[in-house]
């Protein structure tokens, strides 16, 4: 995608969480500025605000989450690809997930701001989201 992309910080810490197939999450995982839940025949996985997380759980994080401002038309192409691939150059490891508006990046938050630095040396704009967490 070679336009100039809008990407929204959001402040608050997601994870990344793994429970075994079929089973269900005992907290609230449906909080923080994405919260998400996938069920395979193997494991179920949720995104959820990290510190809403209860002991023992396997997790990674904490994440950053960066919302690619939306919506995003579906016939748009490349859109996450050149986002991504600068971040690969510079070794960040990310989890994207897609919603029907838009798409969702995951950083380590130790290099959120490398990719934030990365990202705009690139010509898109990455900013503070709204403080409601929600989307713009």
């Amino acid at each position: 995608m070679s336009l100039p992309l809008h990407l929204m910080r959001h402040d608050t810490a997601v994870a990344f969480v793994r429970l075994p197939a079929g089973e269900e999450p005992t907290w609230d995982w449906r909080t923080g500025p994405l919260a998400s839940i996938t069920y395979t025949d193997s494991e179920t996985s949720i995104v959820s605000a990290f510190d809403t997380l209860p002991d023992g759980v396997q997790k990674e994080g904490p994440l950053t989450a960066f919302e690619i401002a939306g919506p995003l038309d579906f016939t748009m192409v490349g859109v996450l690809s050149g986002l991504l691939e600068p971040l690969a150059r510079k070794k960040i490891s990310i989890l994207a997930l897609s919603t029907y508006d838009t798409d969702w990046i995951l950083v380590d938050s130790d290099r959120a701001d490398d990719a934030s630095d990365t990202w705009r040396r690139g010509g898109h704009t990455v900013a503070p989201a709204k403080l409601s967490g929600g989307s713009s």
